[in-house]
């Protein structure tokens, strides 16, 4: 059975509203926000009956959709989730899910062999693990980078669409050194990923440099209007981040000639995974190898200089070589410091 982009905007505001339980929502209240939502997200003014918010919560109720939600009625008129913690978005994949993901798969697959797929490969092999293992549940056979407790994840399809729709947004944020939250209207242009972390690059309303936002920070957002975006107008972000290692950079920034001297134990891990892509290999010794970066110097860059611990030595830039000594110094501050031991 096939669901319209209207009927799962039903179905997933009233899930969140029984979700709530600090509120009763009578039939007249579900009717209320499922018409908030359609004229929010859809512009839709006429709102919505109430034979199709009752039609919503039978087809809900049933196996139809693989929901099998469990909607009460207490007291004769206030809806809720009998099953604590219940959501559709929590559902299991039914075999006809599974089997409509095989045949999207088996597609890519096939279009895997074009110039303009190549990046395909490792997405096609996620999915189709993950499918395999909702069909055999002892089986596993990738194994990917995750963090469960990593938070803002949640918001990577919903601001990738606002990108797409060129709207603003109201984004409530909370960098690590604020002390609360506080909202700002952005322009978002770009979602990028940088170790399992994700980050939104957007401009404020009131301001002209670009600012990127950690999604873990984003306490809230919504979005506002098309007529108020502000379209981005720099070069290519391709180009923008190309000389970048992570995402920390202005668009001020330039690179710089980074050399590195690798102790040759470790030379073979820097050859078969450069640190940029910019990388080039100057001479090599027994001792060890020259390398070269030209990179944008920023927090990232360091953390993953520092990462190879004594089998390295920056060399050049002296600005990037004293940060590096002056970070390896209060490192070796906090070993000679016993007072720090105690646990």
């Amino acid at each position: 059975m096939s669901v319209n982009k209207l009927a799962l905007l039903r179905y997933k505001t009233i899930d969140k509203c029984l979700q709530n339980k600090l509120r009763k929502w009578t039939l007249n209240k579900l009717i209320e926000k499922v018409s908030e939502a359609l004229y929010e997200y859809e512009g839709i003014s006429t709102g919505v009956s109430k034979r199709t918010i009752q039609a919503d919560i039978q087809l809900m109720r049933s196996d139809k959709l693989g929901y099998n939600a469990p909607i009460i009625v207490k007291e004769k008129k206030y809806y809720a989730y009998e099953e604590e913690g219940y959501s559709i978005n929590h559902t299991k994949v039914t075999d006809a899910d599974i089997e409509k993901m095989s045949e999207i798969v088996s597609v890519l697959k096939q279009m895997n062999g074009f110039d303009y797929f190549d990046d395909m490969n490792d997405i096609i092999a996620r999915l189709e693990n993950s499918i395999y293992k909702s069909n055999h549940s002892d089986a596993n056979y990738i194994q990917m980078e995750g963090n469960k407790l990593l938070k803002g994840i949640e918001h990577v399809l919903p601001l990738y669409q606002a990108i797409r729709k060129k709207v603003t947004l109201l984004i409530t944020y909370q960098s690590f050194k604020a002390k609360e939250p506080k909202p700002n209207i952005y322009s978002p242009y770009l979602l990028k990923e940088y170790r399992n972390r994700w980050f939104l690059i957007a401009k404020a309303k009131k301001g002209t440099a670009l600012i990127t936002l950690a999604l873990d920070r984003i306490v809230e957002f919504s979005e506002l209007n098309t007529k108020d975006f502000v379209e981005y107008t720099g070069i290519n972000f391709e180009r923008y981040f190309e000389d970048t290692l992570g995402v920390t950079k202005t668009e001020k920034d330039r690179a710089h000639k980074v050399v590195i001297w690798v102790h040759h134990k470790n030379v073979p891990y820097v050859v078969t995974k450069p640190i940029h892509n910019s990388q080039q290999l100057l001479r090599s010794d027994e001792t060890g190898s020259l390398f070269r970066l030209d990179v944008v110097l920023n927090f990232e860059l360091e953390r993953e200089l520092l990462g190879f611990g004594e089998c390295l030595k920056v060399l050049a830039p002296k600005r990037l070589q004293q940060s590096i000594k002056w970070r390896l110094e209060q490192s070796f501050k906090h070993y000679s410091d016993s007072s720090s031991d105690n646990y």
